[in-house]
């Protein structure tokens, strides 16, 4: 299957924990570097954005607001001064006490299909991660 420069693909992770739970640990951004590991080990706050030195360079990271819908959006600032919007969702699962956790990862012009898959691969790991994290509590 060829990709098209404009494809985005729904990655998911259903976590047995309720949306809520997930919510309130995914959107603390300090938690950052225990499970995404994609944006770098560690994260220092700048005024209103958050900065990380990630394998690409310092990046910084803006998040939506705290919201009562599960919204994770963040905007990735790269050193290229290009920015990144991603899409991200807790959601309640069809389940009590359940969630899925869903990122949309958009693939960006001049974007290889290796570097695109490879890209779903590392957010893929970091959602699994995220989910043993809060599985083990």
């Amino acid at each position: 299957m060829t990709s098209s420069p404009h494809e985005s693909r729904h990655i998911a992770v259903r976590i047995a924990r309720p949306a809520a739970d997930v919510y309130a640990y995914a959107s603390d951004p300090a938690r950052l570097p225990d499970w995404a590991h994609g944006l770098g080990g560690a994260i220092r706050r700048e005024g209103d954005v958050w900065v990380a030195e990630s394998p690409m360079g310092r990046v910084t990271v803006a998040f939506a607001p705290p919201n009562d819908f599960g919204v994770l959006d963040h905007d990735v600032t790269l050193p290229s001064g290009g920015t990144v919007h991603n899409p991200v969702r807790v959601l309640p699962g069809t389940e009590p006490s359940t969630s899925e956790i869903v990122f949309t990862l958009r693939r960006l012009p001049g974007m290889t299909e290796a570097d695109f898959e490879r890209d779903a691969d590392t957010v893929t790991a970091d959602l699994e991660r995220l989910r043993g994290l809060l599985e083990a509590d």
